[in-house]
């Protein structure tokens, strides 16, 4: 009997496996958590810590709530804490996107529930009696510029002050935009991020204004963290991301002296510049944490509630909010009733537009964006021969004139 010989195995290369670390983690439903915090912290510092209104409450704030207005001052830092997130949520949401898909979310997460915050507040400020008198009423041209967020640009009147961020945040996608145009890579977000800190640094006090308008000097350094934090985040924690994050703090910190003046005019006093960079810290220290994998226990289902909410808490709550302390003031409510009211009457209000109008009309817009029609072709499309369709329709007609 012949011997038999044993084939010998194949040599297979295997390929390797994609990083799916950052899919398989769970979600990080403390970043929806600080999110609300974010927004809660505006809704305090305008409601409470703000003093330039004093028609709304009958007073300053500073004077029936000087406790809580101590703290409230330094709401506005919650936009700071946006930014940070921002930044982070961008990149781990755009990460293996095309350009259309980014173009598409971000579309769908701004506009359904920005036009919808646009039509209920340009009610309030045009037709409610409530409405703080020194706010002008809004043109038909106004609401309409209103609806394309480019209103600051355009040298519109916003339909809510609070609207100024959005352009910022447009600003930063424009820029993000760039990096996804050519596919995310850590190479390449941690070269954007580089190029913007420098360009941020060197072109403020500079005649490059429109230069300056897109490198965003003041707001740089919280984007940029956050987008280094969601490279830790994904890929682990080394010096050289540690690094990023404390030289974009350091950056951060100068920076806060120009808010802190920025934001004299409102509440009518000064602010302390260390406090501000003790909130500036910690902000970085928890997002920094969460990218860290430190909340990753974190998973109470209802803090996805919670940040949905965000987004319409900060779209509705000054003018909408002014006008309910302002009417609960006039029925003889006090100050801590009226203002516990009016956050549980914005609280409500943000859920039925977020359900009731956000989702539906995200998924509409979604399904219309989507749509394989709106691909932009690779090459122009043949041009139709007007010829021809002028030659079938004359046919008929002189088919008709021979009869």
């Amino acid at each position: 009997m012949p011997k038999v010989i044993p084939s010998q195995p194949r040599s297979v290369t295997v390929p390797p496996r994609p990083d799916t670390t950052a899919a398989r983690r769970p979600r990080l439903r403390a970043l929806d958590g600080m999110r609300l915090v974010a927004a809660l912290m505006v809704v305090a510092f305008h409601w409470v810590g703000v003093n330039r209104y004093p028609g709304v409450w009958g007073g300053t704030p500073q004077k029936l709530m000087p406790a809580l207005h101590a703290v409230s001052a330094y709401g506005f830092l919650g936009v700071q804490l946006f930014f940070l997130i921002s930044g982070f949520v961008i990149c781990m949401s755009c990460w293996g996107r095309t350009p259309r898909q980014y173009f598409t979310s971000r579309v769908v997460r701004l506009f359904p529930a920005y036009w919808v915050a646009i039509l209920l507040t340009g009610l309030v400020v045009n037709y409610a009696a409530t409405a703080r008198p020194s706010r002008a009423h809004l043109t038909l041209t106004d609401f309409l510029s209103n609806m394309t967020m480019l209103q600051q640009p355009l040298g519109v009147a916003e339909v809510d002050p609070v609207y100024w961020t959005l352009w910022v945040e447009l600003r930063f996608y424009l820029l993000f935009a760039f990096v996804v145009a050519f596919g995310l890579t850590y190479r390449r977000v941690l070269t954007f991020c580089g190029i913007w800190m420098i360009l941020s640094v060197v072109v403020r006090g500079t005649d490059m204004k429109m230069v300056e308008l897109f490198v965003m000097p003041e707001y740089a350094p919280y984007f940029i963290a956050g987008v280094i934090m969601y490279l830790i985040y994904r890929f682990g924690a080394n010096w050289l991301l540690l690094a990023s994050v404390g030289f974009s703090f350091l950056v951060a910190q100068h920076q806060l002296l120009g808010t802190a003046n920025s934001f004299k005019y409102g509440v009518m006093h000064s602010l302390s510049w260390p406090l501000m960079v003790v909130f500036c810290l910690l902000a970085y220290g928890v997002v920094l944490a969460a990218a860290m994998g430190a909340f990753d226990r974190v998973q109470w289902k209802w803090l996805t509630t919670a940040g949905a909410l965000t987004y319409p808490v900060y779209l509705l709550h000054q003018e909408i909010g002014f006008a309910l302390i302002r009417w609960a003031r006039d029925q003889g409510m006090g100050v801590w009733p009226a203002l516990l009211a009016a956050l549980a009457a914005i609280l409500l209000l943000s859920w039925l537009v977020h359900r009731y109008a956000e989702r539906p009309l995200s998924a509409l817009m979604r399904r219309m964006l989507d749509a394989p029609g709106l691909a932009l072709p690779k090459s122009d499309p043949p041009v139709r021969s007007r010829a021809v369709i002028i030659e079938r329709s004359a046919v008929p007609a002189e088919g008709a004139a021979t009869r």
